[in-house]
């Protein structure tokens, strides 16, 4: 089952203070672990088998879900997403993490810094301290390994860094797309690359998140 909840004003409030949700003080990890717990009780759906994804604004609420209720969700795959400076993250167990980043994101910046969204100006960490946030979370042991994806020519490269010795069978896998700008991998260019970076074809995000959503319920 996958389920796409609406957020106040096209938004969510992922801590940051400066989305409409944020500036109207919705309380958006409240509402979607009420609606994870809805759900499962009309679907019958096993409490280890519940994960979050999103982009962009969705990529920090994602972040922010995983940090606040590692106790709910499973796993978790925020795109092109961080978390806002000063957001704390103390999951309460460890949890597994998918996340990719492109380099030229000119929107939430690889490197962290200014975002500018609808609801004004907030500040973001760099995707590397989000990964190593989570490493760190999850007791992840010894350096990622690496692994180059085949070249498709279409100008950006992408690398998978992989840590698998993390605590409680956890993995934080991060895809690094050099030259990638602010869209979704293997999706489409919904705007000019001008405007928000080119989009990387050589990950398709929507299965790998889907299989790696498959490989890390918990029991």
């Amino acid at each position: 089952m996958v389920v796409y909840p609406d957020g106040y004003d096209k938004s969510w409030a992922d801590g940051r203070g400066a989305s409409p949700a944020d500036r109207r003080h919705i309380d958006d990890v409240a509402f979607l672990v009420g609606l994870v717990g809805k759900l499962r009780n009309d679907f019958n759906i096993a409490p280890g088998h519940v994960f979050v994804t999103g982009m962009s604004n969705g990529g920090f609420m994602s972040n922010r879900l995983a940090c606040d209720r590692a106790d709910v969700f499973a796993a978790a795959a925020p795109v092109a997403g961080t978390l806002g400076v000063g957001v704390a993250c103390n999951p309460s167990r460890p949890v597994s993490v998918w996340e990719a980043h492109g380099t030229a994101d000119p929107l939430v910046p690889f490197k962290g810094g200014a975002v500018r969204g609808r609801g004004g100006l907030s500040h973001s960490i760099s995707a590397d301290a989000m990964v190593a946030k989570w490493r760190a979370a999850d007791g992840c042991a010894g350096e990622p390994s690496m692994e180059l994806l085949p070249d498709v020519r279409d100008g950006t490269v992408v690398r998978r860094f992989v840590s698998a010795a993390c605590a409680a069978s956890t993995e934080v896998v991060f895809y690094k797309i050099d030259k990638g700008g602010h869209t979704w991998p293997g999706g489409k260019q919904y705007l000019p690359a001008a405007v928000i970076g080119p989009t990387t074809h050589a990950l398709d995000g929507s299965e790998a998140i889907a299989q790696f959503f498959l490989a890390h319920a918990r029991d």
